[in-house]
């Protein structure tokens, strides 16, 4: 059982370590990230298999200890691509969640998300079809586009072990100055005034 962690430490004050820890970090457990980057089919520049850069949103915290704090970056990678086209297709785009990275160490995410452009005309087109062909050809739906900053949830894909390093997030001591002020009643000491002899 998890150990209760008294105070919250900072993200520096937690150490991930695959050795046993005072608690865990659970697969399954959500991470609210955002993305990075605008992805989007537009310009057909968008390609399966490339990379793109999301963060975490929001701290993440375990028995009270900030385990992934917010801004730790994210990969995430395209599997699916679909530009828009003739006849009123609209543009797709789907990609997986891969890892986030935290103290160093990369932590395995899992999670997919995709977006879908509107479709352009498709009832005008299949009329424009039949009468006048060109017509419906040049119809074209939109193009798919993920904003930047658009919320995307992953999901932890393996157990992650910590310990809270208290030494690293124990306050600074901070010594007061000596009074220069005399309390008041307190007898002041008595310095020694060296008085030149007479000659």
């Amino acid at each position: 059982m998890a150990t209760e962690v008294a105070q919250t430490p900072s993200a520096t004050g937690v150490v991930l370590q695959p050795a046993a820890g005072e608690s865990v970090l659970r697969v399954g457990t959500p991470v609210p990230l955002k993305t990075s980057e605008e992805l989007t089919t537009k310009g057909k520049k968008l390609k399966v298999g490339q990379r793109f850069q999301m963060e975490v949103a929001e701290n993440m915290t375990v028995n009270g200890s900030i385990v992934v704090p917010a801004g730790s970056p994210a990969v995430g990678e395209i599997t699916d691509v679909r530009n828009k086209g003739m006849w009123g297709k609209s543009g797709h785009l789907a990609a997986r969640i891969l890892y986030l990275t935290v103290n160093g160490r990369q932590i395995r995410l899992s999670g997919a998300f995709d977006d879908k452009g509107t479709a352009g005309g498709i009832g005008a087109a299949a009329v424009s079809a039949v009468v006048f062909l060109p017509a419906g050809f040049f119809m074209t739906g939109t193009s798919a586009k993920i904003a930047l900053g658009a919320p995307v949830k992953g999901f932890i894909d393996e157990d992650v072990p910590f310990v809270v390093n208290t030494a690293a997030v124990k306050p600074l001591t901070v010594v007061a100055p000596v009074a220069s002020v005399p309390v008041s009643g307190a007898v002041a000491p008595t310095v020694p005034v060296a008085v030149p002899a007479k000659k």
